[in-house]
């Protein structure tokens, strides 16, 4: 018997002839086949797939290569250009060793600068003053914080000055680490910029070089500047140049507000212009801050650059100069001497705009337009998507169920891809607990391709199991619908990180619009679709990549969400890589349901393979050791001695010191958070000294004057009054080394407000406090701060695969002691 096996009117076998969708008529909506519920319906669908996937990975790789660094110059190269092997010759000077404000090292470094810049013929100076702190980084736990800092500040005097432009970096290091890129780069990146503009014409305006000091411990150099040196009276244009990690494209992540000027100068002068107003947006948000924090504070206009990728050596013993990408530095150099010389010859007396610029990297430059743009093109996006909506169902490609469905469903990947991928973390970090002290792994990118091979699982398992009840255009109808709302929505947050949804809403929905207007089978719905899908890669692809060294892999959720929107804007595109046309029924139907599961089947078994070869590669070694905090605090008063951790999961060396948490109140400073402590042999090391010069009670106000003075070497000092309980005291004013601080009337719950001094001079430092006596005793509680826990008793040093954490606090040794008065 034969049988014969015919297609219904509504289910067409695979390879069948397309039949284009029925004419709609007037008052009446076309029946429309399964098969045909798509955006793009190709007749030779298998070659259209192939172009479009060819398209956008050219397109994909072009955005990829962009944001590579370019290579380094070799030292002979000519003068006036910058070159990455002449810079690195002083990032080795300066970080040969860690070289902490006040340190003595820091003292060989400055001299060092000094000479050169002096070499150069510029005016070279050193400012010695005293400082307080910028941005929100104090450690005084309630008090004030200042700094004895030494500024390097040089000169190059323009022809006919109409502003001054000020290269900014710090040279000191933090004491875990000798700071190779952090700031060694900038600082090095300095030099050679000031170099090369000394072996060229003179440029119209001033050109500043200055060179902060103790900006890891309080900013305080960077503030010093800004609000006290007659350069820095008017003002100006700042460049930042620092470094989170140690390879990378440099990312211009901080501006000025109203920055469009800026932005347009960065885009046109820099040669390697990276950098989006949603990192301005999200750096803004955060409590984090850097030299250019004190600028801002003075009201000067600037941009702020930094390379981050690489972030597992931040602030540690592995922040050397080898570890230094020649790439990266060569594309600091690039930039900054770009930007000197367009601002240096540029009119300076008005670079506010009245608003912000909107701005992203694409292949070959920087697009770029007004930030008053950004709702407009919100609710346009908005608009048009609705059009879609309403010709995709006119068309009858659609109905109003299926729509509402398409919407409902889209937002499933949006949701559990984020969810997933922090869940995929916490596994791997349950696995490898030393990785929760680390910014990131020490070689992520298997972690990142796995998080981007989970985000494809999880799209390509919900679409294929989505696509034959939905359909593709309701599917695709309702991304771009999420993608339009996520841009209303940013535009209200975060105005400058709006396009990342609305430009590829708006780019879908017209293509999407174009497709419905030409014949489904025809070459034009391919296009459209194509090119929607290439302004999805361009927007959102750099985004992917960058968020990654940002955030870190403790937040892969936030890259995972891009990816996945990335995806969703691409759709029609991956409805033509389906291997499942629609509307089947029998075994070609489960032959279709197979093939349609692969995508998701082979990205999920990728993503687990990715995570399994990074555990594998990514283990800790001498080269690569497992990050653990110790410190070493000892009451001199009372002989007692106690090992800390910040540690909430104490790796198994630190396990050996510590056990329990402990409340560390007579340590203020060291952080109100409760620490792992354990018990630990005295040492014999002196406290710092508290003499009282003078104690005198006019009235109800009582007036100490106090000297704080070291015993041994420290990088740091304080002293804190006991404020809180029965017998406290209420602190009116105060001076540190003649400067006022500010007291906030807010008194904090703890026992203690107080003062924290950076770089102490081994005179000590006087500090007068005025009282209002409540009765009792005042207590005074004196601490000092050194570095290297080596020969303390009871010490074990660290095996060769366990290191330090980049912490400021890491490998302190404190000291302190109880006055009563």
């Amino acid at each position: 018997m034969i049988l014969t096996l015919r297609p219904t009117p509504e289910e067409p076998t695979v390879g069948a002839p397309v039949v284009p969708a029925a004419e709609e008529s007037p008052g009446r909506t076309p029946v429309v086949r399964a098969a045909d519920r798509a955006l793009a319906r190709p007749r030779r669908r298998a070659l259209a797939a192939l172009a479009a996937l060819v398209a956008l990975l050219a397109v994909g790789a072009a955005v990829l290569l962009d944001l590579r660094t370019p290579a380094p110059r070799p030292a002979d190269a000519p003068a006036g250009e910058f070159s990455a092997a002449r810079a690195y010759r002083t990032v080795q000077t300066v970080a040969a060793r860690p070289h902490v404000a006040g340190s003595p090292a820091n003292d060989q470094v400055r001299e060092h600068l000094v000479g050169a810049l002096r070499g150069l013929g510029l005016e070279t100076e050193v400012q010695d003053t005293v400082a307080d702190e910028a941005g929100q980084l104090s450690g005084a736990a309630g008090g004030a914080t200042l700094a004895r800092v030494r500024n390097v500040v040089a000169r190059l005097p323009g022809t006919a000055s109409t502003g001054r432009v000020f290269l900014v970096a710090h040279y000191d290091s933090v004491q875990s680490g000798p700071g190779g890129n952090d700031d060694g780069a900038g600082t090095s990146t300095i030099l050679e910029v000031a170099r090369a503009l000394t072996n060229g014409p003179r440029p119209r305006n001033d050109i500043v070089f200055v060179l902060t000091d103790a900006e890891e411990a309080c900013l305080c150099g960077a503030q010093a500047f800004a609000s006290s040196h007659p350069l820095a009276a008017d003002g100006g244009v700042v460049l930042n140049l620092e470094a989170r990690g140690a390879t990378g494209p440099v990312i211009m992540f901080e501006t000025s507000r109203n920055n469009a000027r800026l932005v347009d100068v960065f885009g046109r002068a820099a040669p390697h212009p990276v950098g989006t107003s949603f990192a301005v947006e999200i750096y803004r948000a955060l409590p984090n801050d850097t030299d250019f924090t004190a600028f801002l504070d003075a009201d000067f206009v600037g941009l702020n650059s930094a390379y981050i990728d690489g972030g597992a050596i931040y602030h540690t013993p592995l922040d050397i100069p080898a570890a230094m990408d020649r790439g990266s530095l060569q594309q600091h150099g690039d930039n900054a001497l770009g930007l000197a010389r367009e601002f240096g010859r540029a009119d300076l007396t008005d670079l506010r705009s009245g608003h912000d610029a909107t701005y992203f990297p694409v292949p070959g430059g920087l697009v770029r337009y007004p930030g008053w743009l950004t709702w407009p093109l919100a609710a346009l996006a908005v608009a048009a998507v609705l059009a879609l909506a309403w010709l995709a169902r006119r068309r009858g490609r659609v109905t109003t169920g299926r729509l509402a469905a398409g919407f409902g469903l889209a937002l499933v990947p949006i949701v559990v891809a984020p969810l997933a991928a922090q869940l995929l973390w916490a596994g791997i970090t349950a696995l490898r607990p030393g990785y929760a002290e680390l910014l990131d792994p020490y070689r992520p990118t298997w972690y990142r391709l796995a998080v981007v091979a989970l985000a494809a699982a999880i799209l390509a398992a919900w679409y294929a199991l989505t696509r034959r009840w939905a359909g593709p255009a309701a599917l695709a109808v309702g991304a771009l619908g999420w993608l339009a709302l996520l841009g209303v929505l940013l535009a209200a947050l975060v105005p400058g990180g709006a396009y990342l949804a609305t430009l590829p809403a708006l780019a879908g929905a017209a293509a999407g619009l174009v497709a419905l207007a030409s014949r489904i089978d025809g070459p034009w719905p391919v296009l459209a679709v194509t090119l929607a899908g290439t302004v999805a890669v361009v927007i959102l692809l750099p985004t992917v990549v960058l968020l990654f060294p940002a955030l870190g892999m403790a937040m892969g959720g936030v890259a995972a969400l891009f990816a996945v929107l990335l995806g969703l804007a691409a759709l029609p595109v991956v409805d033509l890589l389906h291997p499942a046309a629609g509307g089947q029924r029998g075994m070609v139907a489960l032959r279709a349901r197979r093939l349609g599961a692969l995508p998701a089947v082979a990205a999920g078994l990728a993503a687990v393979v990715l995570a399994g070869v990074g555990l594998r590669v990514d283990r800790f070694d001498a080269a690569h050791p497992a990050p653990t905090h110790l410190m070493y605090a000892l009451d001199a008063g009372t002989g007692q001695a106690r090992w800390l951790s910040h540690e909430a999961d104490p790796q198994p060396w630190t396990d050996g010191y510590v056990d329990g948490l402990a409340k560390v109140e007579d340590f203020p400073g060291l952080g109100d958070a409760e620490l792992r402590a354990g018990p630990a042999p005295a040492a014999n090391l002196p406290a710092p000294k508290l003499e009282v010069l003078a104690d005198t009670t006019v009235g109800r106000q009582r007036t100490l004057r106090l000297r704080l003075v070291p015993q041994r070497p420290v990088r740091l000092a304080t002293v804190h009054v006991e404020t809180a309980g029965t017998g406290g005291t209420g602190i009116e004013a105060a001076t540190v080394a003649g400067r006022p601080v500010k007291i906030d009337q807010r008194q904090p719950d703890g026992r203690w407000w107080g003062i924290v001094f950076h770089a102490p001079p081994p005179e000590g430092i006087e500090v007068t406090l005025t009282l209002e006596p409540r009765g009792g005793q005042v207590l005074l509680r004196a601490m000092d701060a050194s570095d290297g826990l080596d020969g303390l008793p009871g010490f074990r040093p660290r095996p060769a695969d366990v290191g330090v954490v980049g912490s400021h606090s890491s490998e302190m040794l404190a000291v302190a002691r109880t006055y009563p008065l």
